[in-house]
């Protein structure tokens, strides 16, 4: 009597569909950092009811994200007008520290930016970094396949709030040399445009 063969095992690959953190209506999407100038973590933040989700990127990233915001803000009043209610108050500078426990939910590759007619919000969506190009159809869109995302939904005088409070945050660490403009670090500082050397005073007769 021979011994029955074990079942032939088929292997199905199984594509993980993409996570996309949508907030509609947050009450806070901020920039932060977490450490000492020159050793800044920088995270945004986005937190709507019990929900919060942190992202981690690099300092430049949050540099372009505000000045884009600030160019789409003044695109959108010149195409559409301003869509700023006046009786709207102007939201205060938000100055409070990231909410913690701080859980990074992914590191940022890509940035993408754009505006909503049918809400009339500026849309901010940061993907999570893949070792392969990200196509340019997934940005802003729901397709089930490409990374991770957040996206986050602002009126325009958050969107304004945002890039306020980012440009504070990336303004916040070393100053920079008044020479070579580089950062200046606590423990000394080489400027390039000095080469090492120092002016010598006049040597008087």
């Amino acid at each position: 009597m021979g011994v029955p063969s074990e079942p032939e095992r088929s292997t199905l690959d199984v594509a993980m569909s993409r996570v996309i953190h949508v907030f509609r209506q947050p009450e806070r999407f901020v920039a932060g950092t977490v450490g000492e100038p020159g050793d800044r973590s920088f995270y945004l933040q986005a937190i709507q009811e019990a929900r919060t989700v942190s992202v981690l990127l690099e300092k430049q990233q949050v540099s372009v994200l505000a000045d884009r915001i600030g160019a789409l803000l003044q695109e959108v009043a010149r195409r559409f007008g301003s869509d700023d209610d006046p009786s709207d108050e102007e939201p205060g500078t938000d100055l409070d520290p990231l909410a913690v426990p701080l859980e990074e939910e992914f590191r940022v590759g890509t940035m993408g930016l754009g505006w909503d007619a049918e809400s009339r919000s500026i849309v901010v969506e940061l993907l999570a970094v893949t070792e392969e190009e990200v196509d340019e159809s997934v940005v802003l869109d729901d397709t089930e396949e490409g990374p991770d995302a957040l996206r986050v939904f602002l009126s325009p005088l958050q969107a304004r709030a945002f890039a306020d409070r980012a440009e504070r945050v990336v303004s916040a660490g070393r100053p920079p040399c008044p020479l070579c403009a580089e950062p200046l670090d606590p423990e000394g500082h080489v400027c390039v445009r000095l080469n090492g050397y120092h002016q010598r005073s006049p040597v008087e007769d």
